[in-house]
């Protein structure tokens, strides 16, 4: 192996950039060169001589002692940037960031250590750079954080309020529509009720006046019985007239809620004979009422309201139903419910009519010509209703129509 060129040597330890000292045994600088004279702002012979510790900060200078013995009690290479953050110190005082690598060797003077120094001021700012830029990362993504997770939170917010707003708005357009539901309806009943009165009226108010004229006419006694012929037709017509407004108050005490119910015991057997005796009035040719009865004797609820809506149930079925055509009725008293059943062979209602029968002012297509108000039925509903009972129609267009109502048993008033 060739051996180094001394000029070789002194040329590298001159211009080598790394700041290179070397130190005897005792610790003192015997050689420094050119690059750690300018690192640390001595000159050589500032440095030869001294201890190393010179180069070292005051605060750590007797720890560096320390391990600078157990190093030379133990010496071991070490290679450029193991162990901790190092400092050194300038002349001006001032501490620099420095790597550090050691060598030793022996000579027959003793053992002998040199230190690699870089100084790695860039390097650190470089580094504080970037741990200053990762916390301004780490702060920025936390704000971010927040501020998403605020932004979800409005976000949600918002959005529960337009929840509100849309269920709101849906609840308006729900109202309007019933609103306009309920104003179609009310011209509706309004228009069917101009119709159906202009009607009613019209026709006995008619003959009560043609009658009345009649009568004048005849005021002989010899024409007595076309005077008793026209008087008749005059009281039917009123009789007629006073139905109507029966009919009209009914409803309007209805709709008021100015109907009371009074509740009391009774047999309903009599009671179900007295209204057929009044019924045979209003009975046309041949049309009679067949009963069948089952159950207890008695039973308790408003016997007016129930009267009303026998009263109401029997006239419709005589009016709708042909002379000598029967109308049954059976009355089934049992488990504390009374269920009356009403049924006759009359006109029957168009199957497309019979969801509408418990509507005001409702009649049914094939019912135009025959005298009435559309008020029956819906009224019969209204007295059902306050008596806590349930209606029911069924109807055969030709073959005549069943009205089923049941009514629970209430509890007598207290006297």
């Amino acid at each position: 192996m060739m051996r180094a060129d001394p000029v070789h040597l002194t040329s590298l330890f001159e211009n080598a950039t790394e700041g290179i000292i070397l130190t005897d045994q005792t610790g003192k600088v015997v050689m420094v060169n050119p690059a750690a004279q300018r690192m640390f702002g001595y000159t050589a012979e500032e440095l030869v001589g001294h201890p190393i510790e010179i180069l070292i900060p005051e605060r750590v200078q007797l720890h560096h002692k320390e391990l600078r013995e157990n190093f030379y009690q133990n010496p071991q290479n070490r290679s450029m940037g193991q162990g901790r953050d190092l400092n050194a110190r300038r002349k001006d005082g001032s501490d620099i960031p420095v790597e550090v690598s050691l060598s030793h060797y022996e000579r027959n003077e003793g053992l002998f250590v040199i230190a690699f120094v870089i100084d790695i001021t860039e390097r650190k700012k470089t580094e504080s750079n970037l741990i200053r830029q990762q916390k301004e990362l780490e702060q920025m993504a936390g704000d971010m954080r927040k501020l998403n997770a605020q932004l979800e939170a409005k976000v949600e917010e918002r959005t529960l309020i337009l929840k509100e707003a849309l269920k709101k708005l849906e609840e308006s357009q729900q109202e309007l529509s019933e609103s306009l539901s309920k104003e179609k309806q009310l011209n509706e009943i309004k228009s069917r009720f101009v119709s159906m009165a202009s009607h009613e009226f019209r026709t006995p108010l008619s003959t009560i006046l043609s009658s009345a004229i009649l009568v004048s006419k005849y005021p002989g006694a010899e024409e007595n019985d076309k005077r008793e012929r026209h008087l008749k037709k005059i009281k039917d017509s009123v009789s007629h007239l006073n139905n109507l407004l029966e009919d009209f108050l009914s409803l309007g005490k209805l709709e008021e809620g100015k109907v009371s119910v009074s509740i009391s015991s009774f047999v309903v057997k009599e009671f179900i004979d007295d209204i057929i005796e009044e019924m045979r009035v209003i009975q046309k040719k041949g049309q009679q009422i067949i009963c069948s009865y089952e159950g207890e004797e008695n039973f308790t609820t408003d016997k007016r309201l129930l009267k009303n809506i026998l009263i109401n149930l029997f006239s419709n079925a005589f009016k709708f139903s042909a002379e000598d055509r029967p109308v049954w009725i059976h009355i089934k008293n049992v488990n504390r419910h009374l269920n009356i059943a009403i049924k006759d062979e009359g006109l029957g209602i168009p199957d497309e009519d019979q969801h509408h029968l418990f509507t005001t002012f409702f009649r049914g297509k094939n019912a135009t010509n025959i005298e009435g108000t559309g008020l029956g039925l819906p009224i019969v509903k209204r007295y059902v209703d306050l008596l806590n009972g349930t209606v029911s129609l069924k109807s055969k267009l030709g073959e005549g129509t069943i009205v089923d109502f049941t009514l629970p048993k209430l509890v007598e008033n207290n006297r």
